[in-house]
């Protein structure tokens, strides 16, 4: 039995798991998350400013005690959208390893597109049938077509929440006229997105983490659908994704905070967000819409733990 950390560096929230692998799979051992926004006031200008690095150095130092505690030293940490993108990313990397002594490794788009499809694949069943998945981050959006055997095509977006909003959101409510510059700005960086969908012609949409997870849980708390920690897949359909989507462009950030299932870590972003999956929802014809709560430090974690199967002959 080998107990692992994984950490997953995003722009707008540092996510930490735990868990317990051996050759006959993994246990996780809990979850946790930091609200570090090191994009905030600088991730347009390619620069996470001194603020946010405080913040991203104390985040870690936290996750460290956590995994000290837990008595684990197998640790693998991801620096996704705003280390890769940033000038001094890479120098924050090095800062953070040498307050607590955690490497980080810096990721590519497409790499971050791989593991997040591995974490889908290991959360929810899809089936032969062909999907898109997107995972808006609030750095960059990963886009990945594939089934449950195969991966067809997968492009990482830097037009991630934090960048559309502080670049296209300049009035709350948002305003009309910027909800068709984001449409806008959509038809010019998506064209190869929507030369895949043409392709490949996916039936189903997976939302993974993030946004998602926030609209997934307004919609429960509106049709009273009982929910547990521990859901891999949640509910949400494409006419409760469109309610939601019509009531957010209206409200202040005051009365999103209000809507039951609003959290404030995705206030600010949700707008953008619903902005880019209504414009995708109505470019591309989707039977359905699915969430899971699975991403990238769970394909982490699935590779893992198929390395130790291999180690150990059982895989």
């Amino acid at each position: 039995m080998t107990k692992i950390a994984i950490i997953d560096m995003g722009t707008n929230t540092f996510h930490l798991l735990l868990a317990e692998v051996d050759p006959k799979g993994y246990r996780i051992l809990l979850r946790d998350h930091q609200a570090v926004r090191i994009g905030m006031a600088g991730i347009n200008e390619g620069f996470i400013n001194s603020e946010a690095c405080c913040r991203a150095i104390d985040a870690m130092s936290t996750f460290k005690k956590i995994i000290d505690q837990n008595g684990i030293t197998d640790i693998h940490a991801y620096g996704t959208s705003a280390f890769r993108n940033a000038r001094n990313g890479r120098d924050l990397a090095k800062d953070i390893e040498n307050h607590t002594g955690i490497h980080i490794r810096i990721v590519s788009g497409d790499e971050e597109a791989d593991f997040i499809f591995a974490g889908i694949r290991e959360g929810i069943d899809l089936t032969d049938e062909v999907s898109l998945v997107m995972d808006i981050g609030a750095g960059s959006v990963e886009c990945i077509i594939g089934n449950a055997n195969t991966l067809f095509w997968k492009q990482s977006f830097e037009i991630g929440g934090q960048r559309l909003l502080e670049k296209f959101q300049k009035h709350d409510p948002i305003l009309p006229e910027e909800i068709r510059a984001l449409d806008l700005c959509f038809d010019e960086t998506l064209k190869p997105l929507f030369d895949a969908l043409s392709k490949h012609q996916p039936v189903t949409l997976v939302g993974s983490s993030g946004s998602f997870d926030t609209l997934s849980d307004i919609f429960s708390f509106r049709r009273e659908i009982p929910r547990t920690s521990d859901e891999v897949e949640t509910p949400l359909t494409m006419d409760g994704f469109y309610e939601i989507y019509l009531e957010l462009i209206t409200k202040n950030r005051e009365a999103r905070l209000k809507m039951p299932g609003m959290i404030s870590l995705r206030v600010d972003m949700i707008v953008v967000a619903c902005c880019l999956i209504r414009y995708v929802i109505e470019k591309h014809s989707f039977a359905n819409i699915r969430v899971s709560t699975y991403s990238l430090k769970e394909g982490v974690l699935a590779g893992l733990a198929e390395e130790v199967r291999r180690l150990y002959g059982t895989g």
